[in-house]
């Protein structure tokens, strides 16, 4: 799928819909619904078992997904904007509640994640330029490693700025 080109066309769902998928610890897919299929243009046999990042975009800055795992791996829930790809290369706007979800033991045995239209003048006017940024700055080295390690701090500085953390910056922007 990552051979298929960007189309540069956005699609949406419906306002009532939900996009929900399940992931096992590595982040491999257990479960899609029919939303999740619908909009990404793939068949449920497709995404079984693979890797949630197979409708990852390359526009979506890799340290919000840094933030959304470490955050998910320590077990607490995350709220995040996120644009993802479908298999023929459109692309799609979520806001994402993803949780982990715990044995009876209390261990971590796999995530869930709830997909919601996101607030288009959010998007506009605070995520797309804030994920514009935080990817050029990740761009920017050589080194992917670095460059994750550079819009870490750059996002990291913005958060401490604002005297937030990444949740509950999330939650002011819907304020």
């Amino acid at each position: 799928m990552r051979d298929v080109p960007l189309t540069g066309v956005e699609r949406f769902f419906d306002d009532n819909d939900i996009i929900v998928s399940k992931t096992d610890l590595k982040g491999r897919i257990t479960y899609a619904n029919q939303v999740f299929l619908k909009i990404a243009d793939f068949r449920e046999a497709e995404v079984l078992g693979e890797p949630h990042s197979i409708i990852r975009h390359p526009d979506m800055p890799r340290c919000i997904f840094k933030t959304l795992w470490d955050t998910v791996q320590a077990g607490h829930e995350i709220y995040a904007y996120v644009v993802n790809r479908t298999k023929g290369g459109d692309h799609y706007w979520v806001y994402a509640h993803v949780t982990p979800s715990f044995d009876a033991q209390g261990r971590i045995v796999s995530y869930h994640s709830n997909r919601r239209v996101p607030d288009r003048a959010i998007l506009e006017s605070q995520i797309i330029p804030l994920y514009r940024q935080l990817k050029a700055i990740e761009d920017a080295p050589a080194s992917r490693k670095d460059g994750l390690a550079a819009s870490e701090r750059a996002i990291a500085d913005l958060l401490a700025e604002k005297g937030l953390a990444y949740d509950e910056f999330v939650a002011t922007l819907a304020a």
